[in-house]
């Protein structure tokens, strides 16, 4: 696992988000070196890494914002490059700082997301009603996005980014400014998404949430793929068989935040 690590024995066609050999420069500056990864359907990964380690970038060129150098990623089947259109529409992306429409409440931002996916109004209300509830998103539903906290701002993106049922969802740092109940509620609306065969691919800081919830971890230094396998796997990997936040430091020893 440890140098380039790769998932070779995941097939192609079992894979939801499939990177080969990507790469990513900002002017002479390496962000991502030669990153090969395959993360199979129904499988809930979590990326960790060091401030600067390369998780961001490698996250915008899997949805789509930024083209690699090299490499080339698929998303179920479909190149984000030749074919991205067929590509995005498999995904949902929540990244770390929501952005919500400040005049829109937080019920007309969810309705337009759900008109713009094509969702028709009784399916539109039964998949919100639910997520509601469960994200204790009631209270200020109606109020505008403007007045939101970053807590609530967070719960209403990750509303919209569930509502269509994405075959792969993308978050970065998704328990940003949400207090315990909520963070239990987001992990298990996760858990919940892989196991019904989605494909959760979570970027964190937060090691005792990945370390409870993932069911393989891949961890970036300075823009390579240093380890990536279960819980167990990088435990056998690392000198010091502990807790996941032990061997993070140990395997990211050298580059600080």
């Amino acid at each position: 696992m440890s140098g380039q690590p790769t998932d070779t024995a995941i097939p192609p066609t079992d894979c939801a988000i499939l990177l080969t050999r990507i790469a990513k420069s900002y002017g002479r500056t390496p962000a991502v070196k030669n990153l090969s990864l395959a993360i199979p359907r129904g499988e809930l990964f979590a990326f960790l890494g060091p401030n600067g380690a390369g998780k961001t970038t490698t996250i915008k060129m899997i949805v789509g914002l930024l083209q690699p150098d090299e490499g080339s990623i698929e998303v179920c089947g479909h190149s984000v490059g030749a074919n991205g259109v067929t590509a995005k529409a498999q995904l949902a992306y929540v990244p770390d700082q929501p952005f919500l429409y400040e005049k829109l409440t937080g019920r007309e931002f969810l309705h337009f997301v759900a008109e713009m996916y094509g969702l028709n109004q009784r399916r539109r209300d039964a998949l919100l009603a639910s997520l509601i509830v469960r994200l204790d998103v009631a209270e200020y539903l109606d109020h505008l996005t403007e007045s939101y906290s970053h807590g609530m701002k967070q719960k209403i993106v990750l509303a919209a980014a569930l509502l269509h049922m994405p075959s792969v969802l993308v978050i970065d740092e998704p328990m940003v400014g949400l207090d315990p109940r909520g963070i239990r509620t987001v992990k298990n609306l996760f858990v919940e998404h892989a196991r019904s065969g989605g494909t959760v691919f979570m970027s964190t800081h937060t090691l005792d949430i990945a370390e409870d919830v993932a069911d393989r971890i891949g961890i970036i230094r300075a823009g390579e793929l240093i380890a990536v396998g279960t819980l167990d796997e990088l435990r056998a990997e690392a000198t010091r068989e502990h807790t996941l936040e032990e061997i993070f430091l140990e395997l990211t020893e050298g580059q600080g935040d």
